[in-house]
């Protein structure tokens, strides 16, 4: 009868883990199959007008894209990617990102049918879906605070350097650089001495032997992603609860960005399931009809009491 208590229910928070198991991105087979897309920001308005960063980070080499822009409106967004991505890179086959207006809207959504990839969108308030650039932005905010002045506005100017190390360096899951499994080979950095002259006795030599040592590279990096993968996942689902709801369920879900600490922390009326693919859930609202997807992390179910 406790339990059932509405009022506790939408009140109350849980101290154990959120449910739900960890549900890993399948490694790509290669570079640039798929890539994420998030916008860190914003920053103090440098010089230049830039206040925001944004992060293009591929699946498979772990190879990082950031440019600086003044905003992050759609056109702004629609602008980086095409110039700073596309025409260096060429089309990638999917970009994952959250369902922000910026990557969410007419605009992205024609550009992806005209140049042709396909743009998928993580849940709502579920960041662990693009967990891959969460960590790249936790890595290069704290190295750009270091360097910017005091005044803080510079540091679009250190926003090169610091992507270019985080690329040149041996990525923990990888084992390699994201520039090695990119290119085939280690850059030269400016503490490196002379290198060393090579020649080939066939045209066609270096480009075998480049094409042999990537395909073994890339196949190692795979296994070592797959491996971490596994690893994390059996620490992150260690003792985690991992309830399932089918369709009619009745539950409550977390509100975000509440301003008042006395307010409830789950949704005020009750919800149904409409739609169940385990851990993501389509739900609707009793009142309003609003269907929402929602990720399981976010779902509460409703105890009703079975006493009179």
């Amino acid at each position: 009868y406790i339990q059932s208590c509405l009022p506790c229910q939408q009140y109350n928070i849980n101290r154990s883990k959120k449910p739900g198991r960890l549900q890993p991105i399948p490694p790509p087979e290669g570079p640039f199959q798929l890539i994420g897309m998030d916008y860190c920001g914003p920053f103090k308005q440098t010089p230049r007008g830039n206040q925001y960063v944004l992060c293009l980070t591929d699946y498979f080499t772990r190879w990082v894209v950031a440019a600086a822009v003044p905003d992050c409106s759609a056109q702004t967004t629609a602008e980086a990617l095409f110039n700073e991505f596309i025409c260096k890179y060429g089309v990638p086959a999917v970009i994952l990102s959250d369902q922000g207006t910026h990557f969410h809207n007419q605009l992205m959504g024609a550009m992806s049918k005209l140049i042709g990839y396909n743009h998928i969108y993580s849940t709502t308030y579920h960041p662990q879906t693009n967990g891959m650039i969460e960590r790249f932005n936790a890595t290069f905010v704290p190295q750009i605070a270091k360097l910017e002045n005091k005044e803080n506005n510079n540091w679009d100017e250190f926003l090169l350097p610091v992507v270019f190390a985080y690329n040149t360096g041996t990525h923990s899951t990888t084992q390699y650089s994201p520039f090695q499994l990119l290119y085939g080979r280690e850059p030269k950095l400016p503490t490196d001495g002379p290198i060393s002259s090579f020649t080939f006795h066939k045209p066609n030599d270096y480009y075998e032997q480049l094409k042999k040592s990537m395909k073994l590279i890339h196949i190692h990096a795979r296994d070592n992603i797959i491996q971490k993968q596994h690893q994390y996942k059996t620490q992150y689902d260690k003792r985690r609860p991992d309830p399932h709801y089918t369709i009619n369920d009745r539950v409550l879900v977390r509100r975000h960005g509440l301003k008042n600490k006395l307010e409830p922390k789950f949704s005020i009326t009750p919800q149904i399931i409409i739609r169940a693919q385990h851990p993501v859930y389509v739900i609707r609202d009793e009142i309003t009809q609003v269907e929402t997807r929602v990720h399981i992390n976010d779902i509460r179910p409703i105890y009703i009491s079975k006493l009179k």
